[in-house]
């Protein structure tokens, strides 16, 4: 017959006390969204929240019983959160990648398969210190642009480091301040917005440059400040920032038409950031100084926006990157609340054969 000795109900007495209060702390850490309104839009359109996410233990199963017994004894694991974030893309596989300047890394959410990775790059003279902005080639290889060291740092789609692109001797980078960043897989062709330069660079995929474009100046394929590039079908969208505007080129580099002008009004832009279109072509452009996003159709015409400054779900502080999938997740960087929210847009339903107009 075996005996409990008395430290052993002690200790059993003291974790049957601790660990409803430790649960319930771990609830209130990832609060659910509750009444957030639902954008109606004309023709039947809708912009609907989905969540929001803002560390490492958010794409994880849910610990058991007796892992949440160990905890309230010897303390909870440490997982990462979102510091500064920056930018974000997903892959084809769905996984949530965002830049984040603060750690300086990456994160990796991949809520389907439920894991999380974080990468870094901290050792030798090519070591990662300002993550800025991440695309994806067509392998799921990910490209982050390092505005600081002036690089580009490859890692495969497992998280181990490729190759770092435009490393010099002496631990310089070949570009002044690399940006923004666009994979053009089926070409194979980066694009890279350098900042400080006014240009972007197009290379192949090791980094060898085929063209520069693009000049300081307010005309027509000029630049102030370019910054985020997106690449949508055969439109190289590119953030203008000091000039108030987005610009949209072809790949080769030739102008198409803009968006955009200063002001405070509604369809004016004074801090444009992150960049993307939905499945109907409309251009989303956020506004890091009004804490919105905005939605232009080709013509420049503001159809929509949202998004408040606030903390709360849908409310914005600082908004910086944003990328829309192929389901029209649009996926928006939520830099001073230290997150990511997600919001899906309804399209027009399409109707079908021998349907009316």
């Amino acid at each position: 017959m075996f005996r409990v000795s008395s430290l052993l109900r002690a200790a059993a007495a003291v974790v049957c006390l601790l660990l409803p209060a430790a649960l319930n702390a771990t609830k209130q850490k990832t609060p659910q969204p509750v009444n957030v309104p639902v954008l109606q839009l004309e023709g039947g359109r809708k912009l609907v929240f989905e969540r929001s996410f803002s560390y490492e233990r958010e794409a994880k199963p849910k610990r058991g019983f007796w892992n949440k017994l160990v905890d309230v004894i010897a303390g909870e694991p440490e997982f990462h959160s979102m510091v500064r974030p920056y930018s974000v893309i997903s892959d084809s596989k769905g996984r949530i990648i965002v830049t984040d300047p603060g750690a300086p890394g990456v994160h990796i959410f991949d809520f389907e398969q439920q894991k999380y990775k974080f990468l870094q790059h901290p050792e030798g003279k090519d070591s990662m210190r300002w993550p800025q902005c991440v695309a994806v080639d067509g392998q799921d290889n990910i490209y982050v642009t390092d505005s600081d060291a002036g690089k580009i740092f490859v890692f495969e789609a497992g998280g181990k480091l490729r190759h770092v692109i435009g490393s010099l001797k002496g631990g310089e980078g070949m570009f002044k301040r690399p940006t923004g960043i666009a994979i053009d897989s089926a070409a194979q062709r980066i694009y890279v917005s350098d900042t400080y330069r006014n240009q972007i660079f197009m290379m192949d995929m090791q980094g060898g440059v085929l063209a520069k474009f693009g000049k300081n100046g307010g005309g027509n394929g000029e630049f102030n400040f370019p910054t985020e590039l997106r690449l949508e079908g055969n439109d190289l969208v590119v953030v203008d920032a000091m000039n108030f505007r987005v610009q949209v080129l072809d790949k080769e580099g030739s102008f198409r038409y803009a968006i955009g002008r200063i002001g405070d009004g509604e369809g004016s832009m004074f801090r444009p950031k992150g960049v993307g279109m939905d499945s109907e072509g409309h251009l989303y452009v956020v506004d890091g100084l009004y804490d919105r996003v905005q939605v232009f159709d080709r013509e420049g015409q503001l159809l929509y926006y949202f998004g408040k400054t606030g903390t709360g779900f849908g409310d914005f502080q600082l908004p910086a990157g944003l990328f829309i999938d192929h389901n029209d997740r649009v996926l928006v960087v939520d830099s001073f609340n230290r997150r990511v929210q997600v919001f899906r847009y309804f399209a027009l339903p399409k109707q079908g054969a021998g349907g009316g107009q």
